[in-house]
C-alpha cells in the first residue's frame, strides 16, 4: 500500500518547513553521500544505540562471515571515529539514507503529509517537533536494541523516525482527510487517513514482531516509536487549541464586542 498523495484543499500556508526539510535530506543524499555510493558518512556520523547508551565513539574492524545458507562471504563494514559529541548524532542520521530507494520512499511520505502538519502546527513549531520526533524515535530503537541485545553496534541512519511521528500527528490532525493509494492496478484509491496510517502501523509492529529490533535492517522499533509520539503530541496539541478556540472564540483570536 502505497501513498501518492492526499487532499490539501484546506492548506492555507505554503509549506517552507517541510520543503527545507526536503531540499536538506536530498542535499545530504547528493552532495554529502555521492548519490548513496559513500559508505563512509553512515559508518561515522550514523546512530549508533551503543555509542547513544555509554556517552563515547565507538570504533570497530571490518568483519568478514560466511553465509550458512549459500556459503559465500561477506564484508561487514566497521564503526568509524565520528567527529562530533555521539549525541548529535541523533540529528546528523536523520539526514542520511542508504539507498536511493531509501530516499525516495522517506521523501514521498514526508511530502505528503508533512505540509498538511505544517499547516496546522506552523512552519516553527512543525520544525522543532519534526525534529523532536526523530530523537523520540531514536531513543525508541536504543531501548529496544538494549531490552533485546540485537543491534547495538549498527548504525541507524534515515528520516523515517521523524517521518513516523509526523504521520501519527496526521493521523490524529486530519483522521477523515482523504489520502490516495496505489492499488494493484496503478489507480489511486482514495481512502481515509486513518485507515491507510492505522494499516501502516500494524503494519510495522507485526513486522516487528516478525523481525525483532535489527533481524532485517530495518528500524521498526523507531518506526513505531516516532508514530506513538506524534500521535501523543497531537493528542496534547488538539486539547491545547480547543481550550484557545473556546478561551479566545472560534476564529482562534480575541473576540470583539462592538458597543452601540
Amino acid at each position: 500500500m502505497i501513498p501518492v498523495g492526499d487532499d490539501n484543499s484546506r492548506n492555507r500556508r505554503t509549506p517552507v518547513a517541510t520543503r527545507l526539510l526536503l531540499a536538506l535530506n536530498i542535499a545530504a543524499f547528493i552532495l554529502l553521500q555521492q548519490c548513496g555510493t559513500d559508505p563512509n558518512l553512515p559508518r561515522s556520523l550514523g546512530a549508533v544505540p551503543q555509542e547513544l547508551i555509554q556517552g563515547r565513539d565507538i570504533q570497530t574492524p571490518d568483519q568478514v562471515i560466511r553465509s550458512p545458507m549459500t556459503g559465500r562471504t561477506y564484508r561487514i563494514p566497521g564503526l568509524l571515529e565520528t567527529p562530533i559529541w555521539v549525541y548529535l548524532t541523533v540529528l546528523t542520521s536523520m539526514f542520511l539514507h542508504g539507498s536511493l530507494s531509501h530516499i525516495l520512499g522517506n521523501m514521498l511520505y514526508l511530502g505528503i503529509f508533512g505540509d498538511n502538519v505544517e499547516d496546522r502546527m506552523g512552519s516553527l513549531r512543525f520544525l522543532f517537533f519534526y525534529i523532536g520526533m526523530g530523537v523520540a524515535a531514536a531513543t525508541a530503537q536504543v531501548l529496544a536494541s538494549a531490552l533485546s541485545g540485537e543491534g547495538l553496534l549498527t548504525p541507524m541512519i534515515g528520516a523515517s523516525g521523524a517521518i513516523s511521528g509526523v504521520m501519527g500527528a496526521y493521523m490524529v490532525l486530519f483522521p477523515r482527510n482523504r489520502v490516495y493509494i496505489l492499488t494493484f492496478g496503478f489507480y489511486p484509491m482514495p481512502v481515509s487517513a486513518w485507515f491507510a496510517l492505522g494499516i501502516w502501523f500494524l503494519m510495522q509492529v507485526l513486522s516487528a514482531s516478525a523481525a525483532g529490533p535489527a533481524g532485517s535492517g530495518v528500524a521498526y522499533a523507531a518506526h513505531i516509536g516516532g508514530f506513538v509520539a506524534g500521535w501523543l503530541w497531537a493528542r496534547i496539541f488538539e486539547a491545547g487549541e480547543t481550550r484557545r478556540r473556546a478561551r479566545f472564540g472560534g476564529s482562534g483570536g480575541i473576540t470583539w464586542r462592538i458597543l452601540d
